[in-house]
């Protein structure tokens, strides 16, 4: 199988696209009052933090799936 056909399914290959969700989630909630802008200005940029230590630290060590 080649790899543009290889999908994996797994929590850590959706890692980064749950993280980027709960950043936009995060700016539409303070605009909506419903959370302080206290908090989200905490929240975004630990949540960038953590897609750039993914990003950076998370190639390669995916257990479930083999490098072709």
């Amino acid at each position: 199988m080649e790899n543009s056909e290889k999908k994996c399914g797994c929590f850590c290959h959706n890692f980064n696209g749950i993280l980027i969700a709960l950043l936009g989630l995060d700016f539409l909630l303070g605009r909506l009052g419903v959370i302080s802008e206290q908090i989200v200005s905490i929240a975004w940029p630990v949540l960038l933090l953590l897609i750039g230590l993914k990003s950076s630290f998370g190639k390669g060590k995916c257990k479930c799936c083999k490098d072709s």
